[in-house]
């Protein structure tokens, strides 16, 4: 009965994964037969598109390296399955950012001719360009955990190897996610930042003014990292969190297979809740914004009707959980619980990072004094906006683990994580309007054609802080089941043996040191690393200015493509060790003991919380105060305030697209390795 249990829930999850991998495709047909514009166009397009796919094929060959070798060290020090589930993992984590990102490469150029019909227009097809990778990622996420998840239940016969088995999966994920929001983040940045201060504030150029040398470089950044690198962090979140509850409904109620299950009905049916939220934005005319967030609040309603019914069917009768009776309705409760933290996470995110709100004003404010003054109201604001978060996810926590536990926490996870589908396909409307505005500026496309661009890449900005803030506060959620979970598989794997992580415990306080050092380490590498890379583009846009002066007024041709080869080498190059640091901690911190490495589970979640969340929102606030001053507000471009506002727009760049979100999946690796060298390190 567990068995066939457990085979029809997931197969009927997988089945709704087909289905939005179907739909998908339907939609990457409809973009890549919207009206690709001018041929000058397509020469720009071709260009950032060339970049982009040369840069992740360089890096998937890094990658893949150190991938060979954990594979390896996995085999010879665990087991087989949990190799495999490792490289299936690490390949549909990759599968997920560059499929997104190639057709994100044709979004752009076809939004910029959309642009030039209506405002509507180019957001139907930048939208339907980021719903290719939402779909992907959800789709490849739950099918690559329900089939291995089944084909390794069938092959031993073992829930326990089938689970084991997943948490390598878990990792391959991660790890690879790392590298990828790294790799990109550095990259886009990089490019990003070195365009800025040469381009805005030495020589006076417009955003991706044709002239200045790196803004190919800065427009394939916005793929390689708002794309590729987004849907591989968030394509792990999903999957790690999906593989938690699997593993958290087996270790708390092994004996109720619909536990295990649950986790897969949840994904699937929350498809549904995407598709309807894709077709709102088809089929309805609203402004961007209203449109946008309509999508959201659909998918979201939609995917928490269909779960009662499906919550009921699933446990007609209360079950022990925990040691404790749970029956439907607390379940769902902790389903609603995560929906409404996606809500909250948006609505919060928003309040912080959009144009129409009071903290992005204040920061447009102070840029009237100073560099100084806007520099100090941004960072301000990222410590603001860490208080409504933590607050909704400790109450999150309380009331989830009143109703059900650590199983119940583990619910709410995962149905916050369903909601992705929806979530990501905002973020990838990001990169594509932005590339698009880039692409109308250099093959000089009408005006009103930007101001369109510009409108949509506006929202855009407000919709990525969003994603940012959506996956690192579920990343806390995660987390706090990660870390139940290595807690009982000590308990499984070492049943004499009492853990008690006591505070008296000088092991555990090393281990809360050091964790929660960890993600201030790893945010200050990846800071270093755009900080250098964007030195050395600033010095090769200026050498190229002074060598050949005509640049300027346009009699000579920028060299584009030695910008965009400095970024790539220098994003692969600074990518590999703050990567690594968390592999190296764990493994370290190991020896010490279960306890230490207890604390350090413990201390990089609540310092990668408060560190992920400040720096996705300082950022996204610089950001759009940016772009509220070149709206003509607080003096406009060219004026003092514009002049502060380039300055902490370039400050944010790092910290809201390479390190602040570059923690989610690290703060992951850390856990999940934990989890999967228990019965390695521990005897």
């Amino acid at each position: 009965m567990t068995k066939l249990l457990t085979d029809h829930g997931v197969v009927l999850s997988l089945a709704l994964g087909v289905v939005g991998l179907i739909v998908a495709f339907i939609l990457i047909l409809r973009v890549v037969r919207a009206d690709a514009g001018s041929e000058e166009m397509r020469v720009i397009a071709r260009a950032i598109r060339e970049g982009a796919v040369a840069y992740l094929h360089r890096q998937l060959v890094s990658v893949g390296i150190i991938a060979a070798l954990v594979f390896g060290g996995i085999w010879w020090l665990r087991d087989a399955p949990t190799a495999i589930g490792f490289v299936v993992g690490a390949a549909c984590s990759l599968a997920a950012g560059f499929i997104g990102m190639l057709i994100a490469v044709r979004a752009n150029i076809r939004t910029a001719q959309a642009a030039s019909v209506s405002s509507h227009r180019a957001l139907q097809v930048a939208f339907n360009g980021g719903a290719v990778t939402g779909l992907l990622v959800v789709a490849l996420g739950l099918l690559s955990v329900g089939a291995f998840y089944l084909i390794v239940l069938r092959l031993s016969s073992d829930p326990k190897v089938a689970i084991d088995s997943l948490i390598g999966l878990a990792l391959g994920s991660s790890l690879i996610s790392v590298f990828a929001r790294l790799g990109g983040g550095i990259y886009t940045k990089a490019a990003d930042v070195g365009a800025d201060l040469v381009g805005k504030n030495e020589q006076n150029l417009h955003e991706d003014d044709p002239r200045n040398p790196a803004t190919i470089a800065d427009n394939v950044g916005d793929n390689v990292g708002d794309c590729a690198g987004m849907a591989a962090d968030v394509f792990e979140t999903y999957a790690v969190s999906l593989i938690g509850g699997v593993l958290v409904g087996f270790l708390t109620a092994g004996e109720h297979a619909q536990t295990q299950v649950f986790p897969f009905v949840i994904c699937g049916l929350s498809i549904l809740g995407a598709l309807l939220g894709i077709g709102f934005v088809n089929f309805t005319r609203m402004s961007a914004s209203r449109s946008l967030k309509g999508a959201v609040a659909v998918s979201g309603i939609v995917t928490a009707a269909v779960l009662l019914p499906a919550t009921r069917a699933m446990f007609p009768e209360a079950i022990e959980i925990g040691g404790r009776s749970v029956g439907a309705n607390q379940l769902y409760v902790c389903l609603l619980v995560g929906i409404a933290m996606t809500f909250a996470s948006v609505w919060i995110t928003n309040y912080f990072t959009s144009t129409d709100h009071g903290p992005v004003r204040r920061i447009a404010k102070a840029c009237e004094t100073g560099h100084a003054t806007n520099i100090i109201a941004g960072i301000s604001t990222g410590h603001h906006a860490t208080l409504a978060p933590v607050l909704c996810i400790a109450g999150a926590i309380w009331l989830c683990y009143t109703q059900a536990d650590l199983y119940g926490i583990a619910v709410a996870v995962v149905s916050m994580l369903s909601l992705s589908g929806i979530i990501i396909s905002l973020d990838a409307f990001g990169p594509i309007t932005d590339n698009a505005g880039g692409i109308a500026v250099m093959s000089g496309l009408d005006p009103e054609v930007r101001r369109i661009t510009d409108e949509l890449d506006a929202v855009g900005n407000t919709m990525k802080a969003v994603t940012k803030g959506y996956a690192i506060a579920s990343a806390g959620l995660a987390a706090m089941v990660l870390f139940g979970s290595y807690v009982a598989e000590l308990k499984a794997h070492l049943p004499d043996r009492e853990f008690v992580f006591d505070l008296t415990n000088p092991m555990v306080m090393i281990g809360l040191f050091v964790g929660g050092l960890l993600p201030f380490s790893f945010t200050a590498y990846a800071m270093d690393a755009v900080g250098s890379a964007a030195g050395a583009v600033v010095e090769e846009v200026r050498r190229q200015i002074r060598a050949h002066p005509g640049i300027l007024d346009g009699t000579d041709k920028p060299e584009y493509s030695h910008c965009v080869d400095i970024v790539t080498k220098a994003a692969l190059r600074q990518m590999i060790l703050p990567a690594l640091l968390p592999v190296i901690f764990v493994v370290v911190i190991a020896f010490l003991g279960p306890e230490a490495l207890g604390g350090v589970l413990v201390g990089t979640i609540i310092t990668g919380l408060f560190v992920g969340i400040a720096m996705t929102s300082s950022g996204g606030a610089w950001d759009n105060a940016k772009k509220f001053v070149e709206d003509g507000n607080h003096g406009g471009k060219g004026s003092l305030a514009h002049r502060a506002s380039v300055t902490g727009d370039t400050v944010g760049d790092p910290y809201k697209d390479t390190a602040g979100p570059a923690v989610n999946p690290m703060i992951k690796v850390v856990n999940i390795l934990a989890i999967l060298i228990i019965p390695i390190m521990f005897h």
